[in-house]
């Protein structure tokens, strides 16, 4: 996990990652979900890491409607239960006709302090 944020947060504040591991064994399936703490850092992250290769594999990097953080744990903390409850990044509103531009949505989220990168 220490290494998926590294690596993310090149582009931008990290403040959430459901790392999706497999119920039985515990180990990761190897995806996850990584919400940021603004929609620019999304994009830069989604334009810039897609397809490349990290460790010998390549990755798939893209945008998802809805941000899904971890499952219900006792461990969660202030960021999980907001996200949980919010959600993540920007609202998408149902499709209309209108040309106007719509507002976007913030989350509050109180910043986290990840793992020093190397």
């Amino acid at each position: 996990e220490g290494d998926v944020i590294c690596v993310f947060s090149q582009y931008g504040e990290v403040v959430n990652i459901n790392l999706v591991r497999d119920k039985k064994t515990g180990k990761s399936k190897g995806f996850c979900f990584l919400c940021y703490e603004d929609q620019r850092s999304t994009i830069l992250a989604v334009d810039n890491f897609n397809g490349i290769k990290i460790k010998g594999r390549t990755i798939r990097v893209d945008h998802v409607a809805n941000y899904r953080p971890p499952k219900e744990s006792e461990d969660w903390d202030d960021v999980t239960k907001a996200l949980h409850a919010k959600g993540c990044g920007v609202k998408t509103p149902p499709h209309t006709s209108s040309d106007s531009p719509s507002e976007d949505e913030d989350v509050p989220v109180k910043k986290q302090k990840g793992e020093e990168c190397s």
